[in-house]
């Protein structure tokens, strides 16, 4: 039996190789974190730290170019769904200021012809930075690898057959985003990222060099998301909050300015955020409708306009 992964003030990471000994217990754990916090701790995973050192290297490595270099890899009109977003272009929903970062957008690659060719566009190949193109396709596969493990253990915590997310995810519209927060100067008037909930399916965050990511708890407050080194951090977004009738919930996050003394550094941070499939059909499941949790999404939604719908709320179409 696994013990709680909950504190009042602290996500207490779970074990990936409890998975092994006991699916069932990592499952529960994994499954009482998301259903407190929105959020859980992952330790001991299996992403390779070479692959994310140089995928983050190389990320470093372009967000130093020039600024006329990094714009001329920005797609106008592509809602920043590959390539490069310039600084103050997304904003929180409901938000009055815009962030303070700039990132990239990697998607998957698609042989010529496939059905879903017209839902995500073709990589955009990186020429002044060797090696980009190579070490951040390696860390996307490694995260896609990675979410699906998770989501194995999703599915068994909720009552569901242990593959059924396989075939809803398998050529998902997933995004690595290479996020650069640049150095802080005077007093800005917004915030690294502003509070949001993400749109997609569960979030994959390896940890950032720098500290800022809170989560707002079921009372309010802002709780401080610290993990150990080499821990990954994983969030429900609110397709999958949308598919278990909020019993795993999708909760608001943010990023918020460093200390006085920490604003002249740089912020860097690769999330993965899983999509399913574009035509995958959004439809609250059955085991999570109740009396006492009726159906809150009664008209089901394909991923593809639930996502189209969102990234025009947050100002990237």
């Amino acid at each position: 039996m696994m013990t709680s992964t909950l504190t009042q003030d602290s996500i207490v990471p779970v074990s990936l190789k409890s998975a092994e000994t006991d699916p069932q217990g990592f499952a529960d754990a994994l499954g009482r974190s998301f259903r407190e916090y929105g959020f859980a701790v992952i330790k001991d995973h299996s992403v390779d730290t070479g692959v994310i050192g140089r995928a983050l290297a190389d990320t470093k490595a372009f967000f130093a170019l020039p600024e006329e270099v990094k714009r001329s890899y920005h797609v106008p009109g592509g809602g920043g769904a590959r390539g490069y977003t310039p600084f103050g272009i997304e904003i929180a929903k409901g938000a009055k200021e815009r962030d303070l970062k700039e990132f990239w957008h990697r998607g998957r690659d698609l042989p010529a012809g496939h059905k879903y060719e017209s839902y995500m566009p073709a990589n955009i190949p990186v020429k002044e930075v060797e090696g980009f193109d190579i070490s951040t396709k390696a860390l996307y596969e490694a995260l896609d690898e990675m979410g699906a493990i998770l989501l194995t253990a999703i599915a068994r915590h909720l009552g569901l057959a242990e593959r059924w997310f396989e075939k809803t995810v398998d050529q998902g519209n997933s995004v690595l985003r290479l996020l650069h927060y640049p150095p802080i100067e005077g007093t800005p008037g917004g915030v690294r990222a502003g509070a949001h909930e993400d749109i997609n399916v569960i979030t994959l965050l390896l940890g950032a060099e720098e500290a800022g990511l809170q989560v707002k708890t079921r009372s309010g407050e802002w709780l401080p998301i610290q993990p150990p080194e080499g821990a990954l951090v994983v969030n429900v977004g609110d397709m999958l909050q949308r598919l278990t009738n909020n019993v795993l919930p999708s909760t608001t996050h943010r990023v918020v300015n460093p200390s006085a003394e920490r604003m002249k550094f740089p912020r860097y941070s690769t999330p993965f955020f899983l999509h399913f499939n574009p035509d995958f059909m959004i439809e609250t499941l059955p085991g999570c409708i109740s009396d006492e949790n009726p159906n809150r999404y009664p008209v089901p939604i394909t991923a593809h306009d639930y996502l189209d719908e969102r990234l025009r709320e947050i100002g990237l179409k």
